[in-house]
């Protein structure tokens, strides 16, 4: 255990230092708030220091120490009888203070708690990640649009009809796939991705459909196709929009009649897969321009799930950084615990174009590049801090009266909460009628926004 000792006396640093280093700590000491600052929150499990310091307060320490290393566990020093002071600090998070004369038992006996406790921090870490991968594909979100998505995934899982998933690139329309496949009768047997639009059609039904010997150059054995290997599980179709028209009718009779021709074959193949299909397109234009067929569209479509982009539902920033926070950490074997608030209000206010994808991009480049417990501004590309920045300065550069600021505020609340009116009031500090009227006061549209 690594321990950090902040104090402006020098004589009570000295004696810390000497007891703690006898019973095999590894002590380091800092006279000052500003010193301890310096010496960073990332090398410490454990935080001693006094309440009281010439530069600072021991109480803002924990909190900076916290922020940076969360699991840290934080020892605060207070003059003896102090019981405000004491009361205060365990409010704000320390595990336990001292109180001045030391008594070396006592102080031998505090810290030997305060290195159990930071070994049950530690082991909370470690089973909440076990958690995490026993978990599989979850769907992650708090936000009511990802509670929609979940309940049908859940009624659907229990049938066989096909799905067709829609959204934009990069909302997690895989994961979707997957978590219905893994919670399907199907879950035993494969699930097979293809990405149509990666594949020249002539690629694509070999790999869909399989081949005979002989069936072209190069064909030298008979080769399963996705369809037949996926036999009792699910294929997932990515970007299904892209595929031509000939190759729509081939996959209309898979749906219809669950067989297959293998390339150069004259004979039908029986196979028994689930087809769940996914697009960025407009599927119902395409149709009305005659390119993309109609009775496809509707045996693809028996149910339909659409993942709205990350920018329309903000709830789920915070629970999917964490997620890949939890997944990267892992593969980079980073002891990283969690995200600064400044960091998190950069991630709120960052438009995600490229919706989950970019997300966790965003969260894997952090994770691999920082050297502190949490993921703080520093870790985060400029691009995140630039947008948050220029958006702010948008809204003072156009110089507004008191009323139009008020309205623009409340219109970024109401967006941040994907206008839940409950979340926005008591991020306001208002009840919800007060709300109501202010938004009839500022002509602002509780359902749409401006």
């Amino acid at each position: 255990m690594k321990i950090l000792v902040v104090d402006d006396d020098k004589v009570t640093c000295e004696l810390l230092n000497e007891v703690l280093t006898k019973e095999k700590y590894e002590v380091d000491t800092a006279s000052s708030f500003e010193q301890a600052l310096e010496k960073g929150a990332a090398a410490y499990d454990i935080l001693i220091s006094d309440i009281k310091l010439q530069d600072g307060n021991g109480l803002e320490l924990l909190k900076r120490f916290k922020d940076i290393n969360p699991s840290i566990v934080v020892v605060l020093i207070t003059a003896f009888g102090n019981i405000d002071n004491a009361i205060e600090a365990i409010k704000e998070g320390a595990f336990d203070y001292i109180s001045k004369p030391f008594k070396l038992d006592e102080i031998k006996q505090t810290i030997k708690r305060a290195t159990n406790q930071k070994k049950v921090v530690d082991e909370k870490v470690i089973k909440e990640l076990e958690q995490e991968e026993k978990e599989g594909y979850k769907i992650i979100g708090a936000s009511q649009e990802m509670f929609e998505v979940s309940k049908i995934v859940a009624r659907v899982s229990s049938t066989t009809s096909t799905v067709l998933i829609t959204g934009e690139s990069g909302t997690g329309k895989e994961l979707i796939a997957k978590a219905i496949h893994e919670s399907s009768e199907r879950r035993n047997n494969p699930f097979l991705t293809v990405n149509c639009s990666a594949l020249t059609e002539t690629l694509l039904e070999s790999e869909l459909f399989g081949y005979v010997k002989g069936a072209f150059t190069g064909a030298l054995s008979y080769r399963k196709g996705i369809f037949e290997t996926a036999t009792s599980g699910t294929c997932f179709l990515d970007e299904i929009g892209d595929i031509s028209l000939a190759m729509q009718s081939k996959l209309l009779r898979v749906l219809q009649e669950q067989e297959i021709k293998p390339v150069g074959s004259s004979e039908n193949i029986k196979v028994d897969v689930r087809i769940i299909a996914a697009t960025n397109k407009n599927l119902e234009a395409m149709v009305k321009e005659r390119i993309f067929r109609e009775d496809l569209y509707y045996r693809l479509n028996v149910v339909s799930i659409n993942i709205p982009p990350l920018r329309d539902r903000k709830e789920d920033i915070s629970k999917l950084a964490y997620h890949f926070l939890a997944k990267y950490r892992k593969k980079y074997n980073k002891i990283v615990y969690s995200i600064t608030q400044d960091s998190m209000n950069y991630l709120l206010a960052y438009s995600w174009n490229g919706n989950v994808r970019e997300l966790e991009n965003v969260i894997e480049r952090a994770v691999a590049l920082t050297v502190n417990p949490a993921i703080s501004v520093d870790d985060l590309p400029e691009k995140i801090k630039t947008a948050a920045i220029e958006t702010v300065q948008d809204i003072l550069s156009k110089r507004l009266t008191l009323e139009e600021l008020e309205k623009k505020y409340v219109e970024i609340i109401l967006r941040e909460t994907s206008f839940n009116k409950l979340k926005t009031s008591e991020i306001l500090g208002i009840n919800k009628t007060t709300l109501y009227r202010m938004a009839e006061r500022l002509k602002i549209d509780l359902k749409k926004g401006n």
